[in-house]
């Protein structure tokens, strides 16, 4: 792995940890009164892109880092319905 690519892991980690704790904290408050829906689904269809975008150009950060986002998005979406 060259210096580039552990930038990209880096960077990947950072982004995707900062979804962690929304998703922590409706989780135990059980309410998604002030989260929007529209947001969440933009931000999963463009993580669904994302991701593709990183099997197509084999890029290990690009698609590991949209995996793992888009299953924290997914979650807030259940959590969205689910808590309504």
């Amino acid at each position: 792995m060259d210096k580039i690519e552990i930038l990209g892991m880096v960077a990947a980690v950072l982004t995707t940890a900062g979804y962690v704790p929304q998703v922590y904290k409706t989780w135990q408050e059980k309410s998604t009164k002030d989260i929007s829906l529209s947001t969440y689904l933009i931000l999963f269809l463009g993580v669904l892109l994302w991701f593709a975008y990183g099997l197509l150009i084999d890029s290990l950060p690009v698609t590991l880092a949209n995996a793992i986002t888009g299953c924290l998005l997914f979650f807030m979406l259940i959590l969205k319905f689910k808590y309504k």
